[in-house]
């Protein structure tokens, strides 16, 4: 996979799948999901959990939070499940030398003037005026300006 494809994928289709799979399975649209429906909505976005983790997670679900699971929770729970298994899928060397294409300083994380620069390279493009805040938001899981590794291969996770 080259980094071009990842990024023309990643603005193209700037919808979140976890956001859509939360949707789905929050049935009378209050913001939050049921512990019953969990595995469900795992399983629909292809993530199959074993007894014991699902034993797990319920439990977690019903003691931390009161049977109910916001969509903040929800990425929390499925984000480091799907990263390892794109890790495992790409293999990490790979995620790394794809990350490192946009880490220009090496500082561990994309900024915003870093993904301009990796946009307008890779894609030979320029985004329109609000778009690439728009998507730094979107990826931006922890709001802290950055893009680090793990967003990274989150974003390459839910595509």
């Amino acid at each position: 996979i080259t980094v071009c494809i990842i990024l023309r994928t990643a603005y193209v289709d700037l919808h979140h799948p976890l956001q859509e799979a939360f949707k789905e399975f929050d049935y009378d649209q209050d913001g939050y999901l049921n512990y019953k429906d969990v595995a469900e909505c795992m399983r629909t976005m292809g993530y199959m959990p074993t007894e014991m983790e699902l034993l797990e997670i319920v439990q977690q679900i019903k003691m931390r939070m009161g049977g109910l699971m916001d969509f903040e929770d929800f990425i929390e729970l499925m984000g480091p499940r799907m990263m390892g298994e794109t890790a495992d899928m790409l293999g990490l060397k790979e995620l790394q030398s794809a990350f490192l294409q946009f880490d220009l300083d090496g500082d561990g994380k994309i900024n915003q003037d870093e993904m301009k620069e990796a946009v307008k390279t890779l894609l030979g493009e320029k985004l329109k005026k609000g778009e690439l805040e728009e998507i730094l938001k979107e990826l931006d899981v922890n709001a802290d300006g950055n893009i680090d590794f793990e967003e990274f291969v989150m974003m390459l996770s839910i595509r």
